[in-house]
């Protein structure tokens, strides 16, 4: 076993983690999803042939691919390609509009695209530098390679000269469009705490950084076989985690909902037993969701505190979490966080609230992608913040109470509410928007906003809904609006940015945890 640990970690630094397990087990199952399944053999002989046909298209390490794609087993391929190709990864989120995905595509400056044939915005979208167009899982459509046919020709034994790539992810901020979350030097993901007859399910999408991290890269690392969900089914993931005897997944509170919510008569059709490992994150999770979920099935539930761009993450065990209810896991180093006070001052006394610093990783710190500004002001002294606001008790965990961050979490999915205030104000009526998060029982927030009135017009429950039906037609589904109010003025500061923070206030007024 310390053999395939040491030739793992070695493999590791060269991306090469994938042709570890094709030697080790060839035969077993790598991927299973809606369409079929595909060996280690069969997932490693794909990225060898996709570095191939890469190269051959002219790219070099250190050139950018971006994948728009269903959760199924290419995903795992092109982005095992990457990995060993050096290229910089960069996976889009197939629920934004056309142009949002055309944004993206040309801001990470992608080469190659390879596209899922269900998402039409990959399909259509105006790229200048790309260079090759793939298409994946259905007819190619003009001007793309048909996915399989095109890496046919190419050798799929592993690559001579193999130059460890990474990922680029793009996440959500406050104002203007989305930003890449970019590492000159690749963070190596070394083989994790799991045991080799894990199974681990992905039932988000393996786009965004969690499920990309806890499901696709560490069944990657670990060489365990990795289940696919196409979409969310309640029944489904259990009927899933009993067909594949499922040993670890992550989920975020949303999911945890819905499954609870499952008749008793539901959940009793399904052995879940197998069940050994729970991580979740991303939102707030309800106490009484959490405490549900612990007693249905056991204390194997983890809850981990970090973001897309790094730090020393927190990680809370069930025990942990059980004795602290709240708490976002203990202090994993002296030094990890700093909280300070408004002023700047750190915050050293327990139980005082402050904005939360990460120290800065010293092995792959990362910029925001051809934005100085936005990096600069993130980072403090080695450290840099993602918004939060909480505090640290007198035994070293850490709770969360706020953020300073104007950006809405729905579900797990972080939202720019200055995208929402440049759609809704193109309608005639709206003189002023300010898009808010406000409290939801299920998805931890929901999308509001609250607006002024052109002159010539006045409120009514006809101009709202006409307002939020024109808000639906220009954004994504996720971003919409689900309510409005009118008033009669939005408080500005003097430099004339929108307080946001006093119009989202009143909502939250009397909750523990504001976020």
């Amino acid at each position: 076993m310390q053999d395939i640990i040491s030739r793992l970690t070695e493999a590791a630094h060269r991306g090469m983690t994938p042709s570890v397990w094709a030697r080790e087990k060839p035969d077993a199952i790598a991927v299973h999803d809606a369409h079929g399944h595909r060996t280690f053999h069969e997932i490693n002989a794909a990225a060898n042939r996709i570095v191939r046909l890469l190269r051959d298209q002219g790219l070099r390490p250190g050139d950018a691919v971006a994948l728009i794609c269903s959760n199924r087993a290419e995903f795992v391929e092109v982005l095992a390609a990457t990995l060993r190709g050096g290229f910089r990864f960069t996976p889009v989120n197939w629920h934004l509009t056309a142009d949002e995905v055309e944004y993206i595509i040309n801001d990470c400056e992608a080469k190659a695209l390879f596209a899922d044939v269900r998402y039409p915005a990959g399909l259509t979208a105006k790229a200048p530098a790309l260079v090759v167009r793939i298409a994946i899982g259905g007819t190619a459509p003009e001007g793309f390679l048909d996915y399989a046919a095109a890496q046919a020709r190419f050798a799929p034994d592993d690559i001579p000269d193999p130059t460890l790539g990474g990922a680029m992810l793009y996440t959500s901020g406050t104002t203007g469009r989305p930003k890449g979350v970019y590492r000159r030097q690749s963070a190596v993901l070394v083989p994790g705490p799991g045991a080799p007859d894990d199974v681990q399910l992905c039932a988000g999408p393996a786009y965004h950084a969690a499920p990309l991290a806890f499901d696709v890269r560490s069944a990657m690392s670990q060489g365990n076989s990795l289940v696919f969900l196409d979409r969310w089914d309640s029944e489904g993931v259990l009927a899933a985690i009993a067909r594949y005897r499922v040993t670890r997944a992550h989920m975020v509170p949303i999911m945890f909902q819905r499954l609870l919510a499952l008749p008793e008569a539901v959940k009793a059709k399904y052995d879940i037993s197998s069940l050994r490992y729970l991580i979740h994150g991303a939102a707030p999770c309800p106490p009484e969701v959490k405490k549900a979920m612990i007693d249905w099935v056991g204390p194997i539930i983890h809850e981990y505190y970090a973001g897309s761009e790094g730090g020393v993450g927190f990680i809370t065990t069930s025990e942990e979490w059980l004795a602290k209810p709240g708490t976002v896991g203990r202090l994993p180093a002296p030094d990890a966080i700093r909280i300070l006070a408004d002023d700047g001052a750190e915050i050293t006394a327990p139980g005082v609230n402050g904005t939360i610093y990460f120290k800065v990783s010293p092995v792959a710190p990362f910029e925001y992608f051809k934005d100085p500004a936005k990096t600069a002001a993130a980072h403090k002294d080695g450290y840099f913040t993602l918004g939060d606001v909480g505090y640290l008790d007198a035994d070293g965990y850490l709770f969360l109470t706020g953020r300073t961050a104007e950006c809405i979490i729905s579900g797990g999915v972080n939202i720019y509410p200055q995208e929402i205030d440049n759609e809704i104000i193109k309608h005639p009526a709206v003189e002023d928007s300010c898009a808010i998060g406000v409290p939801n029982d299920e998805w931890g927030e929901e999308v509001k906003v609250v607006i002024t009135l052109q002159p010539g017009h006045s409120p009514s429950e006809a101009l709202a809904q006409e307002i939020l039906s024109f808000a639906r037609t220009r954004l994504a589904g996720y971003k919409a609006p689900r309510t409005l109010e009118f008033r009669d003025e939005l408080p500005r500061s003097p430099a004339g940015k929108i307080q946001r923070g006093k119009v989202r206030a009143p909502y939250w007024a009397g909750r523990a945890r504001q976020i």
